[in-house]
């Protein structure tokens, strides 16, 4: 297993090994202690999986405060996305920075995103279905969101904005500046 920071140095890639014969191959994707002796000491406590039908389609950027703050590890189980991480931690010197990468079934690589960071992804290409590893459990009242495409982000999307397929709530989520609710 190898791991390395992006440009904003708490997110990260991690990419397991994987063995291969004539068969297939075999992977294994998550395990603690090596996750640990890799400084990741994290405990996740739920999974969540995602299927997006349409090249484009964008679901964030998305996070949760606390207490239900979570740290998200995601990998690609078909197809490939843009992972996009924007730090929203306001004592951050890369506090309203963006770091992304493109995670795919093919590159087999995952991305660690930690706690303080909104986060969101892009699909590019149809039939894109992600698996990802969260720290905490799934709230309602502490589920939060910024735009986008929110001109102060500056975000570089692979797409036009006409050509983005958005959930309505992703919509309406609002922009970084008026953003209610940012870590500390």
């Amino acid at each position: 297993m190898h791991i390395e920071s992006l440009s904003i140095p708490d997110v990260k890639i991690i990419r397991p090994k994987k063995h291969g014969d004539n068969r297939g191959f075999f992977s294994e994707t998550y395990n603690k202690k090596a996750f640990s002796e890799l400084g990741v000491r994290l405990d996740f406590v739920q999974d969540n999986q995602s299927f997006s039908r349409e090249k484009n389609t964008v679901r964030g950027l998305h996070f949760q405060t606390p207490p239900f703050a979570q740290d998200k590890l995601v990998r690609v189980l078909k197809g490939s996305i843009l992972d996009v991480a924007v730090d929203i931690r306001r004592s951050s010197k890369t506090f309203g920075k963006w770091v992304a990468a493109e995670i795919s079934a093919e590159n087999w690589n995952q991305i660690l995103v930690p706690i303080g960071f909104a986060h969101a992804f892009c699909t590019l290409e149809p039939d894109t279905e992600i698996l990802y590893k969260v720290t905490n459990y799934y709230s309602a009242a502490n589920d939060c969101g910024l735009r986008w495409n929110d001109p102060d982000l500056a975000i570089d999307w692979p797409f036009s904005e006409a050509e983005a397929i958005l959930s309505e709530k992703d919509k309406k989520q609002p922009f970084f500046k008026d953003a209610p609710q940012l870590f500390d």
